[in-house]
């Protein structure tokens, strides 16, 4: 890695950086470079490489732990449908208004998180969200529950947005993909630990399930805190080569609009107006409707259309989880070292061979059970790599500018595809059967393709090109 020289900011723009700056609460204000700069080649790399470290680690592990703060009440609802009284419908019904409410989240916090410090950014949700389940653990009327858990999806969508701002402006755009791909393992880590933790919580009190990973989110909080950097510049380094970018007339949005002008501009032309973008966001949905009709729908359709008991079906919807963070894993160095840094590409052969897998999964003999699996996590190891990919094209078509905004639109069609996979397919399934979900699920998979293919020509990001 190697970084580039500072590039100089007009008088104007820097003017303009205060006035908007001070719009923000003081805490929320995005760290201001260092008085002192740090000159030294030598120096710069060693920086570099402690501080790019610390923030992988500490990005993934703390985004992990929002997972701690969000996927814990799936393991409570039984115990709490058994003690409180609540139905499944109203259970279910916290589910969908927390997600809803989460990729609308995802999508604001973006456009305030492209301008605020992520550092204190990202440990203040995890700290609002470790509130929110204390208020859950220790509430019992169903609609104050539900109230606390509509809350925790607002404050989970301030997770996303500062981690896209960290890796954008620590990470070059050449390598990216690579750096974000590790970052999603989060994901996988942080859903997998708390479905552990919470199982053995449960057995005692149900209100564990939240009291103590909120214990857990406060700590982590308190590490992001010490541990986190908002951007080089505030420690003295420069700019990672690459990024850097001019201001001008045109981007400030004229003269006197200073930093909320040459803000919304910076939207307007890189997010807004980026046609590739759109097509991303609009194929994320695709690629979330496979994903979530399978984790979702996966050990019924298996049980009915396939005769495989519930046990045997949830186990293999594990495998095709699993498969995933291996593919997200490929994706992001094939991106890098094969297709030049250029996502949509790689997003087309993956999502066409989902396609191809689920279709085989679909026509193979249901006593083949072994086969049934493979299959399964074929398309898994497919649907998974887009997955983690949509985000990263984005941030680098938006820039370290607006990369917290790009990844809010795509992750709110991401979870708008709940009104497909939820109702659409169960819809199907009960009007039309199983024949007829796989036969939706793989005219997605060829929808989606056809997204990506649209994105062939899109750039590996939108910076300046450089001489």
């Amino acid at each position: 890695m190697t970084a580039a020289k500072i590039p100089s900011v007009s008088s104007s723009a820097a003017a303009g950086r205060g006035k908007q700056a001070s719009r923000l609460p003081r805490f929320l204000r995005p760290a201001p470079p260092a008085e002192r700069r740090i000159a030294d080649p030598a120096e710069i790399r060693r920086v570099y490489a402690q501080y790019r470290l610390r923030i992988l680690t500490w990005t993934t592990l703390g985004y992990a732990v929002f997972y701690f703060v969000r996927k814990n009440l799936s393991v409570a609802m039984p115990v709490m449908e058994h003690e409180l009284g609540i139905s499944k419908a109203n259970l279910g019904l916290f589910l969908t208004l927390h997600g809803l409410l989460y990729g609308v989240s995802k999508f604001a916090n973006g456009l305030l998180g492209d301008r605020a410090n992520a550092r204190v950014f990202m440990a203040t949700g995890l700290l609002m969200s470790a509130a929110m389940n204390f208020c859950f653990g220790l509430s019992t009327a169903a609609t104050v529950l539900g109230l606390f858990w509509m809350a925790n999806g607002w404050f989970q969508g301030m997770g996303f947005p500062p981690c896209a701002r960290l890796m954008t402006h620590w990470f070059s755009p050449k390598e990216l993909a690579t750096k974000m791909s590790l970052w999603n393992t989060s994901h996988t880590i942080g859903a997998a630990a708390v479905l552990v933790l919470c199982g053995y919580l449960v057995r005692f009190d149900w209100r564990l399930c939240f009291l103590v990973p909120g214990v857990l989110a406060v700590l982590m909080a308190c590490v992001l805190l010490i541990r986190l950097r908002d951007t080089p510049e505030s420690i003295g380094l420069p700019e990672i080569e690459g990024t850097a970018e001019r201001s001008s007339g045109a981007a400030d949005g004229g003269s006197g609009a200073g930093e909320a002008g040459e803000f919304r501009a910076v939207l307007a032309r890189k997010v807004f107006g980026n046609p590739y973008i759109w097509l991303f966001a609009v194929a994320n949905g695709f690629v979330y409707t496979i994903r979530y009709g399978v984790l979702d729908r996966g050990p019924t359709l298996l049980k009915e259309a396939k005769g495989i008991a519930l046990t045997h079906g949830s186990w293999m919807v594990a495998g095709f989880e699993t498969a995933g963070l291996a593919g997200i894993l490929l994706t992001g160095w094939l991106t890098d070292r094969v297709f030049g840094g250029r996502p949509s590409r790689m997003c087309l052969v993956f999502m066409l061979l989902c396609g191809v897998s689920l279709c085989a999964f679909w026509k193979a003999p249901p006593q083949r059970v072994a086969l049934n699996t493979a299959l399964l996590m074929t398309a898994g190891f497919f649907v998974y790599g887009p997955q983690a990919l949509i985000g990263i094209a984005a941030a680098n078509l938006a820039t370290k500018r607006a990369a917290a905004t790009a990844v809010g639109l795509t992750g709110l069609f991401g979870y708008a595809s709940t009104v497909l996979s939820g109702w659409g397919l169960g819809w199907l399934a009960q009007h039309y059967g199983w024949d007829a979900v796989f036969r939706g699920l793989i005219l997605v998979a060829v929808v989606g393709t056809l997204c990506f293919a649209a994105t062939w020509r899109a750039k590996p990001h939108g910076y300046e090109e450089t001489t």
